[in-house]
């Protein structure tokens, strides 16, 4: 059982490496030179067939179906003018950063000219209240919180 075994089988021949291609220095390289193209002719744009079709022109409304009588001028179309802001609404926003009942009074009869008068201005309004209330609540919480300090205080020195 012997098997022939061939030697040159067993042995993988080494890979030659290609050389790297050696570059001439900038110096030797040759100017490229750029290629002539000769110029091309420039053709019109050409829509195409599906839209160059003509549609028809429409006349002006007024003109076709109403005269105008004596002289008169149509009068153009506009928007109706947006009503005024209530006053008091800008007060109470701004009066309850500072004192807060001025903001809660100003702001319900603010609210209730609104409803009264359509004026605008009843976010600002609201505003004005909630930021009163919640100012007043704070007052009231620091008023009672201080209060009951100093009452601790006074309790707590008078038993000597």
């Amino acid at each position: 059982m012997s098997q022939d075994v061939n030697p040159s089988a067993q042995q993988p021949e080494p890979v030659q490496q290609p050389e790297p291609a050696q570059q001439p220095e900038p110096a030797q390289q040759a100017p490229i030179q750029q290629a002539q193209v000769p110029p091309q002719p420039v053709q019109q744009y050409q829509p195409p067939q599906q839209y160059s079709q003509q549609y028809p022109q429409i006349q002006d409304p007024q003109q076709q179906y109403a005269q105008q009588q004596y002289g008169s001028q149509p009068y153009p179309l506009s928007y109706a003018p947006a009503p005024p802001t209530n006053t008091l609404s800008i007060i109470a926003l701004v009066g309850s950063f500072f004192v807060s009942l001025v903001g809660i009074i100003c702001g319900h009869i603010a609210r209730k000219q609104i409803r009264q008068n359509g004026e605008n201005g009843r976010g600002r309004a609201l505003a004005g209240l909630i930021i009163g209330y919640v100012g007043l609540g704070f007052t009231v919480l620091f008023i009672l919180f201080y209060g009951l300090l100093i009452a601790g205080l006074v309790a707590s020195s008078s038993g000597y």
